[in-house]
């Protein structure tokens, strides 16, 4: 959602449309797949990066260099909503959604997000904002509003909050 919103907005995404939508994701992915690569020391393309929206999974951010700065749009989802996310996504792919218990899930992601939250504190080269999910399929406006003004770039607001699309908030409170 949030990479639409940018796009919408004004701000080119870095993308390769190399993973199409599914039934996961209908409006697309939005992903570099060279970001993959950044544990692996893939860092070439930043420099390609610079005036556009990149998505980045949480795991991945402590691998980028301190040699940029960086501003990070971190969205935050309940995490019942993650887990329901989580376990219809493995069910569409045949595997076994019970592999991991959700109590035990949920500890390790809470850990996981605990240890990115404070690389990101403790670099002077990242700022971010944490923007809710939930609030912005509430109250989109409010949101666009925070995020334009933590970028500091003029982007078409409007666009950015007709991009939300409530209708893709399938997993509502875990359901």
């Amino acid at each position: 959602m949030m990479m639409r919103m940018l796009e919408a907005g004004g701000l080119p995404p870095l993308t390769d449309g190399l993973r199409a939508p599914n039934d996961d994701n209908p409006l697309g992915y939005y992903e570099f797949e060279r970001v993959k690569k950044l544990p692996e020391g893939d860092v070439g393309w930043l420099p390609e990066a610079r005036g556009h929206a990149v998505k980045i999974i949480a795991a991945l951010l402590p691998h980028l260099p301190d040699s940029a700065t960086y501003r990070v749009l971190f969205m935050r989802r309940a995490m019942s909503e993650i887990l329901a996310s989580q376990r219809r996504m493995l069910i569409r792919r045949g595997e076994d959604p019970d592999a991991v218990d959700d109590a035990e899930m949920a500890r390790l992601f809470t850990q996981h997000l605990g240890q990115v939250f404070a690389w990101m504190d403790a670099r002077p080269n990242v700022s971010y904002l944490e923007v809710d999910y939930n609030a912005m399929v509430a109250d989109p406006t409010a949101q666009v509003a925070a995020i334009t003004g933590f970028l500091g770039v003029e982007l078409d607001r409007a666009a950015m909050v007709a991009a939300v699309e409530p209708g893709l908030w399938r997993q509502r409170g875990g359901s």
